[in-house]
């Protein structure tokens, strides 16, 4: 039903923009995905979202335990509504519960903080599955939470005398260095045809201002 119903929302937007679409969802993936814990800065926050839409990076998650996510409009371009966002925000801890819903999904957590058993960002192994990247605050770094329940500890070689990256540019330099990689490898990194449709139709929702009616008019026919 929802494929029927992109095929028949499709007839109302340009070629261009069908064009667009079929371009940009082609190089979509679900195989790598950000997890924001308690950011707090718009500024930052919009700007993570607005790398993860350049870079194909199709969910972003959203832990929000003491801090509520905001954007800046200036900043993200519009980019959130492009995205997939999945906010944590009504559970006694956002953090296990997100935690434990991408593991169910098959991902695997990787903590992106300096640790014992860290691997550098270049020597990362894509391979072993999807995963799912978890960034926290600049002040504090990620949570004890997500330290203790990390499969695998990953951290962005620096050669200077400051200790960390703003977070926007951390997860710009993750996602970016991560996507190259799996497009030149032979993961099957891309979006399964029922992702594709929900992204599709989600997008036509976002573009078509008579999208209601246009859906209503569609499941009555």
């Amino acid at each position: 039903m929802e494929k029927e119903l992109v095929k028949y929302l499709e007839g109302f937007i340009t070629e261009k923009r069908k064009a667009l679409f079929e371009k940009v969802i082609a190089q979509r993936t679900k195989y790598l995905t950000v997890v924001l814990e308690d950011i707090y800065q718009s500024q930052n926050a919009s700007a993570v979202l607005r790398s993860c839409d350049c870079f194909g990076v199709q969910d972003v998650h959203v832990i929000e335990n003491r801090n509520e996510f905001t954007l800046h409009r200036d900043i993200a371009m519009g980019s959130s509504k492009w995205l997939t966002l999945n906010h944590y925000n009504n559970y006694p801890n956002n953090t296990l519960e997100a935690i434990n819903q991408l593991k169910q999904q098959g991902y695997r957590i990787v903590a992106t903080t300096p640790h014992t058993n860290d691997t550098n960002l270049e020597d990362f192994d894509l391979t072993k599955g999807k995963s799912a990247f978890i960034f926290g605050t600049e002040l504090t770094g990620v949570s004890q939470d997500v330290i203790d329940n990390a499969d695998e500890f990953v951290k962005i070689p620096m050669h200077g005398f400051t200790e960390s990256f703003n977070i926007s540019v951390c997860v710009a330099l993750v996602i970016h260095h991560l996507t190259l990689q799996l497009r030149n490898s032979e993961i099957n990194w891309q979006l399964s045809e029922e992702d594709i449709a929900d992204i599709k139709l989600n997008w036509l929702r976002q573009t078509l201002k008579r999208f209601p009616l246009l859906e209503e008019r569609f499941r009555n026919s």
